[in-house]
């Protein structure tokens, strides 16, 4: 687009931003969320002109509006859950549509290495992991590794664990988004492989009913982190007309807050893991209600709802 017909298009709007003047949370964030999006593009397509720097200058008249006083600040958090990740899930979208495509992939490839290479399981796993739950098994308690510890060091560790592998993924994106597809790519292996073990023993149903009572958010969590790690790559890789340090910067930030965004899921997926998926016994109908219910979460947060938000800012324009 032409950069007069951008102006034309939206000065009405910016002007309209700076005129009116509203203390209303709700619509200062939308102001805000609305002119970064313009700014961005302003960024990309004519870095050095007028209509960036004056629109830098509107968001950060926004930006010192919506911060100004303590009381305010208290609601930033909410702001972030509410408004400011979701529409970097619905930018990025596009890469975190990558990285659950690698992960799918990297699925398939863990269920035929499985399947046609007995040794696959015990080079992948170790020999220690399968006779142990071979030993479960025929006790008749095939998750009973999920018993074995207290609820609260398991938590600990899980919860520590899992934020580290997470942060790595993400991070690992500094290396040309070859880390984050390594990761994607083992922890894919591991999850289809694992499932086809208890399938391959008649316990595939059973498996979904116990792991994945934790394994929904985890594993989704981990596409989203492996997601952070090609944003990050992608701005080094991609710079369009920024210069790369630029572009390196401005995806760095955006990901770090996806990458941290998704942390207080990864810990309540180690408090379902260590607290819950040990009740093997449960009721049938509370297995499935947490599982689905943790995918509803996830896809209504992350795809459902950051669409609807980005039609309903479009609206107001």
């Amino acid at each position: 687009m032409r950069e007069a017909l951008f102006v034309k298009q939206n000065s009405e709007k910016w002007k309209g931003y700076e005129t009116l003047q509203t203390d209303n949370p709700d619509e200062l964030a939308h102001r805000f969320i609305d002119i970064t999006n313009d700014l961005a593009f302003s960024k990309t397509f004519y870095p050095k002109s007028k209509t960036t720097a004056y629109l830098n200058g509107i968001a950060s008249v926004l930006h010192q509006a919506i911060y100004k006083n303590k009381k305010e600040e208290k609601g930033r958090f909410a702001k972030f859950w509410k408004y400011e990740l979701p529409m970097l899930f619905f930018i990025y979208r596009k890469q975190l549509l990558y990285s659950l495509i690698f992960f799918v992939i990297s699925a398939a490839i863990g269920v035929v290495s499985a399947k046609y290479d007995d040794s696959f399981l015990r080079m992948f796993f170790g020999d220690d992991y399968i006779n142990m739950t071979n030993e479960n098994i025929a006790k008749g308690d095939p998750f009973g590794v999920y018993k074995q510890q207290g609820e609260i060091m398991m938590f600990l560790q899980i919860a520590s664990n899992n934020v580290f592998v997470m942060l790595m993924m993400f991070v690992s994106g500094i290396f040309l988004s070859i880390g984050p597809i390594f990761y994607l790519l083992r922890t894919g292996i591991m999850i289809g492989a694992f499932e086809y073990f208890f399938y391959s023993k008649g316990l595939g149903t059973q498996s979904i009913l116990v792991i994945w009572i934790h394994g929904t958010l985890e594993i989704l969590s981990a596409v989203i982190a492996g997601g952070a790690g090609l944003i990050l790559g992608n701005g080094i890789l991609f710079p369009r007309t920024l210069t790369r340090m630029a572009s390196f910067k401005n995806s760095a930030k955006d990901a770090s807050k996806i990458a941290m965004g998704i942390v207080p899921i990864i810990l309540l997926a180690a408090f379902f893991e260590s607290f819950v998926t040990r009740h093997t016994e449960m009721p049938i109908w509370l297995s499935l209600g947490i599982l689905i219910g943790s995918f509803i979460f996830m896809v209504g947060y992350v795809v459902i709802y950051p669409a609807r938000l980005f039609k309903r800012t479009q609206k107001n324009i």
